[in-house]
C-alpha cells in the first residue's frame, strides 16, 4: 500500500473514531480526510500540476499532519522542516528536495519568505480547493525524505520509498495490534523518523494521536494520565528527565500498556524505573537509523525484571532485526559471521541510496548477493541478541538527533578567523554536550556561536568554544582528538576553579 492508503483504508471503516488530538482540538478521520483532500486541491491549483515535492514548515498544529496528508494525497514527496531551524538552512533543505509547496502554520509563516524560493505557500485557513484527482503512486516512489546531519558540512537526503515504509508498517501492524480507543503519544518532531511510527500506526488502525505540545513533554508522567495514552514512544533521556523530576514513582502511570524507546541508548536502569512507574505496561528498545525505515531491530524486556538480560554495558539490547530483514556484523577485516562489528542490513526496509549519490560512498557492502546498508555502529552479540557498542565514526546522537561532528567543524572553518576547528562530544546518554575547539583569531567566540546558531539546529550548536594556540597531532600528523578532549576538559576545570 501507499502510505496515505493506510490512512484513507482506515477512514473508510471508522471515519467518526478521533484520529487527532492537538492544540485543544480533536479532529475525527472523516475531518481530516477532508481537511487533506481541500488542501491538497489548493496545491495542484497553485502548482498548476501535481506537485514533486511538498515541505511542511509547521509544527504541533493541525495543519502539520493535514499538510502531511494533503501531500500523499497529491501524489507527491513529504518534506518535513521544522520551523525553528535557521532559515538559511532550511532554504537549502528545499532546494535540495525541490519544493514546489510550502505548508505552513503561524510559526512557518514567519520565515516562509526566507524559505520558499520558487516554491508556493499554502495555508490551511484558505478557502478549500476541489480534490485533485487521485494521483497514481508506484512502490517505488519516494513517500517521504528526511535530512540527516552530514560529515562533509551539508546535510544528506534520505528519500524512503512507499515500499520500504509498507513493510516497516506492515510489521508493526502485526507487533502493535491497536484500534479506535487506543491513544498514541506523538512525541517526535516530524523531521524525525520515528514520528512515521507515531502517525501511521495510529491512523493505520483506528487509534488517537495525541500530540503534546512541548512543554507537556517535559512532564510525561502527567501527559500520559491526563491524556490517557496507551501508547509511548519517545527517546530514553524523557526517563531521565521525569526521574530528576520524582515523578516516576511506583505505579505512576497505570493506563499505559506500551512503552517504546528509540533514538538513543536505553539503560537498564532506566528501563526499570519506567517499568515500574508503568507495571501495566510492556517496555521495548528499539534501534533503526532513518536509512532503514524508522526502526530495524528491537528487544522486547520480559514482564519479570529478574529475567532481564545483564549486558556488559548496562544497556537495554537493541535486539534482533525484525522479520524479512537480515542483519550481520562485518569486522574491522570485512569478515561476516563473528559476534562483534558493524552491523550491516538489507531486507525491504533498506534504502536503495542518498538523494545526492554522492554520499552513497562508502555505506554499502555486498555479501552473498545482496547489498547491505552500513550503519556505522558496532554491535556485539550477548545472551542471543545484539547489544549496542557505540560508533565506529565520529557521529554521535544528542535527545535522539543524529550529528556529524563534521558538519560543525565545516561551519566553523568557514569563519576567516580560523584555520582549523574540532567538535567534541562530552558525556554520555542523555547527558552530552558538544564542545569546540579552534585554532585561528583568539576573541572570536561569541561570534563563532552566532555563526553556528546562523546555519545549525539549535541541538547542534556548541555548548562552549575554546580557542587553543594549536591542536596536538598524533605521530602520523593527525588531530589527535583525545589529547584535544584532555586540553578542553582541563580548561573547563580552570574555568569552574
Amino acid at each position: 500500500m501507499s502510505l496515505y492508503q493506510w490512512f484513507e483504508r482506515t477512514v473508510a471503516r471508522v471515519p467518526e473514531a478521533v484520529a487527532l488530538e492537538v492544540g485543544g482540538e480533536s479532529v475525527t478521520y472523516r475531518r481530516l480526510r477532508d481537511l487533506a483532500d481541500g488542501l491538497a486541491g489548493r496545491i495542484h491549483a497553485e502548482v498548476g500540476r501535481r506537485p514533486r515535492a511538498v515541505g511542511l514548515l509547521a509544527a504541533r498544529s493541525l495543519p502539520a499532519y493535514a499538510g502531511y496528508l494533503a501531500a500523499l494525497r497529491a501524489g507527491a514527496v513529504v518534506v518535513p522542516l521544522n520551523p525553528a531551524f535557521p532559515p538559511a538552512r532550511t532554504a537549502r533543505l528545499c532546494r535540495d528536495a525541490g519544493v514546489d509547496a510550502l505548508v505552513v502554520d503561524d510559526a512557518g509563516a514567519a520565515t516562509a519568505a526566507q524559505v520558499a524560493g520558487g516554491a508556493v505557500t499554502v495555508r490551511l485557513d484558505g478557502a478549500p480547493g476541489v480534490p485533485p484527482p487521485t494521483a497514481p503512486v508506484a512502490p517505488d516512489d519516494v513517500a517521504y525524505l528526511l535530512f540527516t546531519s552530514g560529515s562533509t558540512g551539508r546535510p544528506k537526503g534520505v528519500p524512503i520509498r512507499h515500499r520500504n515504509v509498507d513493510a516497516f508498517l506492515t510489521y508493526c501492524r502485526d507487533r502493535y495490534p491497536v484500534g479506535p480507543g487506543d491513544r498514541l503519544s506523538q512525541t517526535f518532531d516530524l523531521t524525525f523518523d520515528p514520528s512515521v511510527f507515531d502517525l501511521f500506526v495510529a491512523w493505520g488502525g483506528g487509534a488517537t494521536l495525541v500530540v503534546p505540545q512541548p512543554d507537556e513533554v517535559l512532564t510525561p508522567v502527567r501527559f500520559v494520565n491526563e491524556r490517557r495514552i496507551t501508547h509511548w514512544f519517545s527517546v530514553p533521556s524523557v526517563v531521565s528527565l521525569a526521574r530528576r523530576m520524582r515523578m516516576l514513582s511506583p505505579g505512576a502511570m497505570p493506563s499505559l500498556r506500551h512503552s517504546l524507546f528509540a533514538g538513543e541508548a536505553l539503560t537498564l536502569e532506566q528501563a526499570r524505573a519506567w517499568a515500574a512507574a508503568a507495571p501495566g505496561s510492556g517496555v521495548e528498545n528499539l534501534y533503526g537509523p532513518t536509512e532503514l525505515t524508522v526502526t530495524c531491530t528491537g528487544h522486547r524486556l520480559p514482564a519479570d525484571p529478574a529475567a532481564w538480560p545483564a549486558t556488559s554495558n548496562g544497556t537495554v539490547p537493541i535486539g534482533d532485526a525484525h522479520p524479512g530483514l537480515d542483519a550481520i556484523l562485518r569486522g574491522e577485516d570485512g569478515t561476516v559471521g563473528g559476534d562483534d562489528g558493524e552491523l550491516c542490513v538489507h531486507g525491504p526496509q533498506r534504502f536503495d541510496g542518498y538523494l545526492d549519490p554522492a554520499d552513497d560512498e562508502d555505506r554499502f557492502v555486498t555479501y552473498a548477493g545482496h547489498r547491505y546498508y552500513r550503519t556505522g555502529d558496532r554491535v556485539r552479540r550477548e545472551h542471543g541478541t545484539l547489544v549496542h557498542h557505540g560508533r565506529l565514526d565520529d557521529q554521535v546522537k544528542l535527545r535522539g538527533y543524529r550529528i556529524e561532528l563534521g558538519e560543525i567543524e565545516m561551519v566553523l572553518r568557514g569563519h576567516p578567523g580560523v584555520q582549523d576547528a574540532v567538535v567534541l562530544a562530552f558525556g554520555a546518554g542523555d547527558d552530552v554536550a558538544l564542545r569546540a575547539v579552534y585554532t585561528g583569531a583568539a576573541g572570536i567566540t561569541a561570534e563563532l556561536t552566532r555563526r553556528c546558531a546562523d546555519r545549525l539546529p539549535g541541538y547542534m550548536v556548541p555548548a562552549r568554544i575554546h580557542h587553543v594556540a594549536a591542536l596536538p597531532t598524533n605521530a602520523n600528523g593527525k588531530t589527535d582528538r583525545r589529547r584535544t578532549a584532555d586540553l578542553v576538559g582541563s580548561a573547563t576545570r580552570g574555568e569552574r576553579r
